[in-house]
């Protein structure tokens, strides 16, 4: 059976919560909501405004961890002031999740990874929202659901475990010891392969916003400006099948603005993401998509 994606062309409050209720699935307890609240300097990350009503109706708590590069969100403290400046702090509860400390949890049956190391206030949610900015990286190709859900989730460690495949958990270490690229993509597969065991794939919603469509990530301060029209929102309660239609959505779209997105994507083989997280059955990359 073909996995269901959601979309709507329509980038509004409004449309985010009709594409969440089209999903069906009510994410209940304390709820955490995944985006990434951006690098300073950059501003292409998910507008506050936006988000805003969804995360009210869900009683949700917005949750981050620190990056794994000198930067302003390293440190929890700095991280907090990004946070505050960015508006995300004036529209819900904030958590950064490894400003006290990690926590190991399983990856089984991995490429690379026997462990994932996330902030330790992961154990303090129920269910999540896996909510994206599709877009370009300069290391991944380009950062939907998976990425969120993999790097995002991960402690200042836990993202030096998967952007080394497994070789070393020291962030002053993690330059020298980068590995082939298909492996730090299987990486991150792995460690999505984790968080989804340890949460529970029923406990789980992905939503992926596709607009602002850099070939740079939002945590990256000076990114790149984005060179073809927003395409909308994607939804799924397949990640797999949510990171395929956002590429495909790119690919196939008339607007000749996105060579240089699609250059970025493939440069870095980013579809092999999606391709080893298939491979682990973490969902389909078959789908189909229902308009709203």
């Amino acid at each position: 059976m073909k996995a269901k994606v959601y979309f709507t062309p329509e980038i509004t409050a409004a449309s985010l919560i009709k594409i969440y209720e089209a999903l069906g699935r009510k994410l209940h307890g304390k709820v955490a909501v995944k985006i990434s609240t951006g690098e300073p300097g950059g501003h292409h990350f998910l507008n506050p405004l936006l988000i805003k009503d969804l995360v009210k109706q869900l009683d949700g708590t917005i949750v981050e961890c620190c990056t794994a590069y000198e930067g302003k969100r390293m440190n929890p403290k700095d991280h907090w002031e990004a946070i505050k400046q960015h508006g995300f702090s004036e529209i819900a509860p904030c958590d950064i999740m490894d400003e006290k400390g990690e926590m190991e949890i399983p990856v089984n049956g991995g490429f690379h990874l026997t462990k994932n190391i996330v902030g330790e206030h992961f154990k303090d949610y129920d269910s999540w929202l896996i909510l994206s900015h599709f877009k370009g990286h300069a290391m991944g190709g380009f950062g939907g659901a998976l990425k969120n859900m993999s790097i995002g989730i991960a402690s200042t460690d836990g993202k030096t475990n998967i952007h080394t495949a497994g070789k070393t958990s020291d962030h002053t270490k993690l330059w020298e010891n980068l590995p082939e690229q298909d492996a730090f993509l299987e990486s991150m597969a792995d460690a999505c392969k984790g968080v989804a065991d340890a949460v529970g794939e029923e406990n789980i919603v992905y939503i992926s916003v596709a607009n602002n469509l850099s070939v740079d990530c939002d945590c990256d301060a000076h990114p790149h400006a984005p060179e073809m029209a927003d395409l909308g929102i994607f939804a799924s309660l397949d990640p797999v099948a949510l990171d395929q239609a956002c590429y495909d959505a790119v690919i196939n779209s008339p607007d000749s603005g996105k060579a240089a997105l699609i250059e970025r994507m493939n440069s870095r083989h980013g579809i092999h993401t999606v391709e080893a997280a298939a491979d682990l059955k973490l969902g389909s990359r078959d789908y189909e998509i229902i308009n709203l």
